[in-house]
């Protein structure tokens, strides 16, 4: 089973009155590239989060947005008793101090000093951070979800372009008898122009004909091309990441068919090469979006 990289997953839960979400949008990319955007307060929570990740996603680049909504969205408001306190102190000192200073005045300088605000964005709690987790692993498992999907559309037609290929090779044969033929010709008549009468040796002749056909024959080539469409295949049934190596072994198949293709010394097999090579080009690109 293949998975591709490309991903989505959303899902919001209420917790008191927060609403949560998590959404993650995930692409291609070479290795584990995580992009997570959470609120300050849970910036701690980030390594957790992307061990999370890992752990479900394995790789790509994954962006990962946590948003957190208060039901009111009241996100601040004044600290009231630390504010009266504040207050308190400061009428005490000007008294002591024997200054008038009116009310309005008085307030005005205690609204500049610090922590009066409190902001509700910075409160939190481990049970709040439990439910933010189940929503973060929720959404990755919606994301794997259509990873899984998508990864189905693609093992489809991947697996339709390796068959085209193996369904090529026996192609390969209806015109190998021709190419020897043709080739021993050429061979015989490039010879002649340089051998003439009985002084040539007839033995000598024939075996450097089979040794030269011998350096084209394309059987040990053909054997591997199957073997390694075969290997490809047992690979892409494996239950975990496996689009690297499906790319080594798609590199692999195209050492063979390049290796044909320069032993061919035939237009039609050369053509039928030539359509190897289209198939493979379009299996190495949708590896690209394979995890």
């Amino acid at each position: 089973m293949i998975k591709s990289m490309t991903g989505y997953g959303r899902y919001t839960e209420i917790y008191e009155k927060s609403k949560i979400t998590a959404e993650i949008r995930t692409l291609n990319s070479k290795s584990f590239n995580p992009y997570i955007k959470i609120p300050d307060v849970f910036a701690e929570k980030e390594p957790e989060i992307k061990n999370l990740i890992y752990n479900s996603l394995s790789g790509g680049k994954i962006n990962l947005i946590l948003t957190i909504e208060d039901e009111n969205s009241k996100n601040s408001g004044f600290n009231k008793s630390l504010l009266s306190e504040y207050f308190k102190e400061i009428s005490q000192i000007t008294k002591s101090a024997e200054i008038n200073v009116s009310d309005d005045t008085l307030l005005q300088a205690v609204l500049k000093l610090p922590d009066l605000i409190i902001n509700y964005e910075e409160i939190s709690d481990e049970k709040k951070w439990e439910t933010i987790k189940r929503v973060i692993e929720k959404t990755l498992n919606e994301t794997d979800k259509f990873r899984i999907q998508e990864g189905k559309a693609l093992e489809k037609d991947i697996i339709e372009k390796v068959k085209i290929i193996e369904t090529l090779i026996p192609e390969i044969e209806t015109y190998e008898h021709e190419r020897v033929e043709t080739t021993t010709n050429r061979l015989k008549a490039k010879l002649n122009e340089f051998f003439t009468g009985d002084s040539r040796d007839k033995e000598r002749f024939e075996q450097e004909i089979i040794y030269y056909l011998d350096k084209f024959d394309l059987n040990e080539e053909k054997i591997r091309l199957k073997n390694h469409c075969k290997y490809f295949y047992e690979t892409m049934l494996l239950n975990e990441p496996n689009g690297t190596k499906l790319g080594f072994i798609a590199q692999e198949m195209g050492r063979e068919i390049n290796t044909i293709g320069s032993k061919a010394n035939s237009y039609e097999i050369q053509k039928i090469v030539v359509n190897m090579k289209d198939n493979l080009g379009k299996i190495k690109e949708q590896l690209l979006n394979v995890l």
